[in-house]
């Protein structure tokens, strides 16, 4: 027995055969985690312009995002579930981070998101 909480959950994203079976426990799990950390990256997102704003990028994007969404979407077969995830996604990202941005450009935390969704 691992001590380790997040073994499991890792383990679990590596059986992709598993996961692509929808009536799985391993999917039916993934996708409880999933949108449970999209909650919590939205509600890490409404704190934008409470607290500094570097520190609901690195919460949000850094940690929420990078770590634990992107690796699911990345062990979503393509289809409309894939495109709901993303959308979803997307939708919590606060406009105001992208006004001063140039045409073409994205926040350095989301560049490993972008790269995916060209993909």
């Amino acid at each position: 027995q691992t001590k380790n909480p997040y073994f499991s959950f890792f383990l679990l994203l590596s059986m992709t055969s598993t996961v692509e079976d929808k009536s799985s426990l391993c999917s039916k799990f993934q996708e409880r985690r999933f949108w449970s950390a999209v909650k919590l990256f939205s509600n890490v997102v409404l704190f934008d312009g409470i607290i500094q704003e570097d520190t609901v990028r690195d919460l949000g994007l850094s940690k929420l995002l990078n770590r634990y969404l992107l690796l699911n979407l990345l062990n979503t077969p393509l289809g409309p579930d894939y495109i709901e995830k993303c959308n979803k996604v997307v939708a919590c990202l606060p406009e105001r981070w992208f006004q001063d941005l140039k045409s073409g450009s994205t926040l350095p935390e989301l560049l490993n998101f972008c790269q995916h969704l060209l993909q």
